[in-house]
């Protein structure tokens, strides 16, 4: 059963689904995990097929909008700021704990992408997390910097950001970048990344909106999840990474997971990373992610 949802963070109003699992009686509390999307991406974006997963195996979900974004409330519309967005995440948390129907000693959380980063942060600094499982994660953003953006290019991009920082400063004013585009002239580059929101936002995610302030680029280049990776343990991780990762760079996640202390699992999915949301790909990443939070709240 999945029924429409609300809580306030900072004062701004963040909108979800909780879900929970068929068959839970009147009274009784089920192990809850929170979740969000990606970056700039909506909960319409294939989440629903990962909760309805963990719900069919006794798990409530509460899924939800960061600020800013989808049916969130907040203004400017698409600011993605890492920093408010474990903000969101936490202020999650603390509602799902208030719910009559959650166990709030067995919350885990889970992410995917930019927010597969965020649980990293989370988990580390939230106790009351028992479990974490990050998918396909954002490890540095300067490191996929490096990767995403060609040398001769980031002069350029260092350069639109010095110029938004000026506007800022004298007048206050937003300026946009689209998220995706045909040609470089966006935040993500990546011609599968241009294909996959095109494609889902045109079939299941209208919500979406192709744009993200350009001060979100500067938040981006200065988070680094990787220094929180140590300190999770002993909350359970699990990593789940692509074979074939050039958004999320597979060996950046590798390399970044010998840093994580027990207990800890790694997961290699085959494919690239938008393939762990349907297909193939979601099979094992679902299940690698059920097993996980079942073994661990068990």
């Amino acid at each position: 059963m999945r029924r429409d949802m609300a809580f306030q963070s900072k004062g701004i109003t963040c909108r979800g689904w909780f879900y929970v699992p068929d068959g839970l009686r009147q009274g009784q509390k089920a192990p809850t995990i929170v979740m969000a999307h990606g970056f700039s991406a909506v909960k319409e974006m294939y989440l629903q097929h990962f909760a309805d997963r963990f719900a069919a195996n006794g798990l409530a979900c509460l899924v939800f909008d960061y600020r800013y974004l989808g049916a969130s409330d907040g203004e400017p519309r698409g600011q993605i700021f890492p920093w408010e967005q474990i903000e969101d995440y936490r202020n999650a948390i603390t509602f799902a704990s208030e719910l009559p129907e959650v166990d709030a000693e067995h919350i885990g959380i889970w992410g995917s992408s930019y927010s597969g980063g965020h649980v990293l942060c989370v988990g580390a600094l939230d106790r009351r997390v028992r479990c974490v499982v990050s998918q396909v994660p954002l490890i540095d953003g300067w490191k996929d910097l490096t990767r995403l953006v060609t040398c001769e290019n980031i002069p350029l991009l260092h350069q639109m950001l010095l110029q938004d920082r000026l506007v800022r400063t004298k007048t206050g004013g937003v300026q946009y970048l689209p998220v995706v585009a045909e040609d470089a002239n966006c935040a993500l580059v990546h011609r599968e990344a241009y294909t996959w929101f095109s494609e889902t936002a045109r079939t299941i995610a209208p919500a979406w909106r192709n744009q993200v302030t350009i001060e979100s680029v500067e938040h981006f280049l200065a988070y680094s999840p990787e220094v929180f990776l140590p300190r999770i343990s002993p909350t359970p991780l699990l990593l789940v990474v692509a074979s074939h990762d050039t958004i999320a760079p597979t060996d950046i996640a590798i390399e970044a997971y010998e840093r994580a202390l027990q207990p800890k699992r790694l997961v290699i999915m085959p494919g690239g990373h938008f393939d762990a949301y349907s297909g193939p790909g979601f099979d094992v990443t679902s299940g690698a992610a059920v097993e996980w939070f079942t073994q661990h709240f068990g």
